[in-house]
This record gives structure tokens, C-alpha cells and sequence, in this order.
């Protein structure tokens, strides 16, 4: 798996990019398009024992074994029950690993401008959520755009 360095997310503050908007519990998160290779429905998930909580356990996509990740859970917040619009965005990292996370809702792809994109605030005082990596800003409010691979692949 890449790290994603310093250098990288510099690039994505001045330069911008494509970002996959969805919910969790009504708070609006996003990841950058470069990572996202599909969004499915909710499948049938095999139970792994002894995993993390919020390893909800594994799915078969096209003949490939994926973990399936609860962002929910990963948050530390309770899971709701699944409905229509819980789904399931099917990560894919550089050297080919996949991992997928369940959503509440998937909402868009938007484009994150240069002067809309800025750092997670530091205070040393404060635990700042690590999985969060920038944020966004704008007219339509406020996004976390996550770092996918530390809330993957950190235990």
C-alpha cells in the first residue's frame, strides 16, 4: 500500500481534485476520486471471528475476497439499521489491495477547488480525528475528506 506523503496532499490543497461526497449520520464526508473503484449495493457479508468490530466481515466481488469496513463503527458511533440508500464504496489502493466501507448515503462527485481546500486544524490540546486528512469549505458547507488509508488499513 502507498503512503500517502506530505508532498501528495500539498498537491491536492493548491491543485484540487474530484471528490466522492457521502453521509454519515448526517455529517458529509469525502474521499478523492482516485481511490474509488465502484459503489455496490448492500451484499450478504461474511462474519469474521475475531476481527475488529468494525470489520463487518467479508465479501466475494467478482471472485475477489474484500473486507468490508463500518465507517460508522470505525467513528466509534452505533450502526442503524440498512436501508435503500446504505451502500458500500469499494476502495482501491495503489498496489491493487481493495477494501470497501458502508455509507448511510452516497451523495455526489464534486470538485474540490484550490481555495476551498484546507488543513485539519492542530491543537495539541484536542485529539484531532487522524482520519481526517483536509477539509473542505464552501457555500454549501463544510466536508471532511478522509484519509482512506489510515481509516482502512490503521488498527
Amino acid at each position: 500500500m502507498s503512503n500517502y506523503t506530505k508532498e501528495e496532499n500539498k498537491d491536492f490543497v493548491s491543485a484540487g481534485g474530484e471528490v466522492l461526497l457521502f453521509t454519515i449520520d448526517n455529517v458529509v464526508y469525502g474521499i478523492e476520486i482516485k481511490y474509488i473503484n465502484e459503489i455496490i449495493g448492500i451484499e450478504q457479508i461474511t462474519v469474521v471471528p475475531r476481527v475488529p468490530d468494525y470489520i463487518k466481515g467479508i465479501i466475494n466481488l467478482r471472485g475477489k475476497t474484500v473486507p468490508i469496513i463500518s465507517v460508522r463503527r470505525r467513528f466509534g458511533q452505533e450502526e442503524i439499521p440498512y436501508d435503500e440508500r446504505t451502500c458500500i464504496i469499494v476502495l482501491e489502493f495503489e498496489n491493487g489491495e481493495q477494501a470497501g466501507i458502508i455509507v448511510d448515503r452516497v451523495r455526489e462527485v464534486t470538485q474540490a477547488k484550490p481555495g476551498e481546500i484546507c488543513s485539519t486544524p492542530v491543537n495539541k490540546n484536542v485529539n484531532t480525528n487522524h482520519y481526517i486528512k483536509n477539509i473542505i469549505e464552501n457555500s454549501e458547507g463544510i466536508k471532511l475528506l478522509l484519509n482512506c488509508e489510515k481509516l482502512v488499513m490503521e488498527q
